[in-house]
């Protein structure tokens, strides 16, 4: 039975055993307890400051710059951006987090209410085709932005700038020789410029001159029709129509800038005297000038320093008849067309008439070369020579200027509430015609976009820089090579295996 002693002992060890399970049963509630409000008090400050975040990539690729915050601020309204785009796109992760920086900066502006959707087609397919059908989508990588009735539509494609270069060991041999490497992202730059264009109050009016045998915006032919560039700028958030003179009087008061794409008649005296009125009213107007032809308005542009040749622009060519032009000069318009290709179709000449020297006065038109020729190529002075070959004497030797931008009334370096006097001449119309758009030739259409945007000064968010990759760079030399391939081979398993023991030969004590 055992003596009372061993009895009592039995017992007090009974209740120590007992009273250990009651502190632990006690410990694990406690640490249940606390666990369940450390996850509650989570939530609750990740609710009230949802806002609240951290940008910790070297280069801030995934925060908005302080001019599209500031831009944002100042918008009112409504307005709304759904994103049609596949999860195997290599752009879907960047442009979700973009839209999601998007939607949390409008979220402290009280005055603007903005609605982002990232839809992908191949998942949510009820809704991606409703959407689809109600913004005019008909395949994905498109992101729509939309404030009541204007749209503006941009393809993933343009917002990703790249490097091309050839081998041209691999093209002698018929291989791919072509390759690019990303060099910037300009999400942000684009993004932050379609929603301004939808969030204005106003539509610009874009008037196209008719009535000369001019390039119409509602003609779908391939050789001379507008409607692919017109539907561009529509979708660009601006009014087109098409401007008969005589039935105007002149240039209509709500004319935001005049496009003359192309006459092939000439204009009579009345409406290049409108035309030179306009223009001394700070008027905007792009001319559109194809080689061989007289339109009357070739003093009106001299008078601009402006000179129009009597020629044809030739150089690198495949058939005779397209100048690609690399060569751009230091614009807004082209400042971004590092590595874009333009294609024009047997330009004419398009150059200063003072020769391109730099003008300080305000009230003196300053022109400058946005697009030439390379030294390789040349002025033709027989424009019906085909295929073009160089002539020395009647020839210029390139580079030849195909397109001009002028600008008068503008002071640079002091900041007044002065609008400019704007012209762009281009020696050629066909290069954004139907046919042109779609074969998809090079920058073609934003080289045309980005002059007419110039025109109506939408560059008020030029200045955000695209984003370049971060790339991370490990310089070591052969022996630090080795000492980290052995410290990954033995160091790591050794330190392991130490831990190890040391926490057995703990327990074991």
């Amino acid at each position: 039975m055992g003596s009372p002693a061993e009895k009592s002992g039995v017992r007090r060890l009974v209740w120590r055993q007992r009273g250990r399970r009651c502190l632990t049963g006690v410990q694990v509630l406690f640490s249940t307890g606390l666990a369940a409000l450390l996850v509650v008090m989570l939530n609750f400050l990740a609710f009230k400051y949802a806002n609240l975040h951290w940008d910790v990539s070297s280069r801030k690729v995934y925060s908005l710059s302080a001019k599209t915050v500031r831009m944002l601020a100042d918008l009112e309204g409504r307005a709304r951006i759904v994103a049609f785009i596949e999860q195997g796109d290599t752009l879907y992760d960047e442009i979700r987090f973009l839209l999601k920086e998007y939607d949390r900066a409008a979220s402290r502006v009280a005055a603007f209410d903005l609605q982002v959707d990232v839809i992908d087609p191949d998942r949510d397919l009820a809704l991606a085709d409703e959407l689809a059908r109600a913004f005019d989508v008909d395949k994905p990588g498109v992101v729509v932005f939309e404030a009541g009735e204007r749209r503006k539509y941009i393809e993933t494609d343009s917002i990703v700038d790249y490097e091309r270069s050839v081998d041209y060991e691999a093209l002698m041999k018929g291989e791919p020789s072509v390759t690019r490497r990303r060099t910037g992202f300009r999400g942000e730059q684009v993004f932050s410029s379609a929603l301004l264009s939808v969030a204005e109050l106003e539509t610009p009016v874009v008037y196209f001159l008719a009535g000369h045998g001019e390039h119409a915006v509602d003609d779908y032919t391939e050789q001379a029709g507008y409607s692919g560039i017109a539907r561009i700028m529509r979708r660009d958030n601006m009014d087109i129509r098409p401007l008969l003179m005589a039935e105007h009087g002149g240039v209509p008061e709500d004319c935001a800038a005049v496009v003359v794409a192309g006459p092939d008649r000439r204009l009579s005296r009345a409406e290049v005297d409108a035309f030179s009125d306009y223009l001394e009213k700070n008027g905007r107007l792009l001319v559109l000038s194809d080689a061989g032809t007289e339109t009357g308005i070739e003093d009106l542009l001299r008078a601009w320093d402006v000179r129009l040749g009597a020629d044809v622009v030739a150089g690198l060519t495949l058939t005779g008849r397209e100048l690609f032009v690399n060569d751009y000069g230091e614009h807004p318009i082209t400042a971004r067309f590092k590595g874009v290709t333009t294609m024009f179709y047997r330009p004419r000449s398009v150059e200063p008439a003072s020769g391109g020297s730099e003008v300080s006065a305000a009230d003196k038109p300053k022109a400058r070369v946005l697009a030439r020729s390379s030294d390789r190529g040349w002025s033709d002075a027989d424009i019906e020579q085909m295929p073009p070959r160089f002539d020395p004497g009647p020839d210029r030797a390139g580079p030849i200027g195909v397109a001009v931008a002028v600008e008068k009334g503008s002071i640079s370096g002091i900041d007044v509430e002065l609008r400019p006097t704007r012209l762009v001449v281009v020696g050629d119309a066909d290069f954004v015609s139907n046919g042109a758009l779609r074969r998809g030739v090079g920058g073609n259409v934003d080289f045309f976009m980005g002059a007419v945007n110039w025109l109506l000064e939408r560059e008020s968010l030029l200045g955000i820089s695209p984003k370049a990759p971060g790339v991370l760079q490990l310089d070591m030399d052969s022996r630090q090579l080795r000492l980290a391939l052995l410290s990954m081979l033995f160091g790591v398993p050794a330190l392991v295996t130490v831990v190890g023991l040391c926490a057995w030969n703990s327990r074991r004590r």
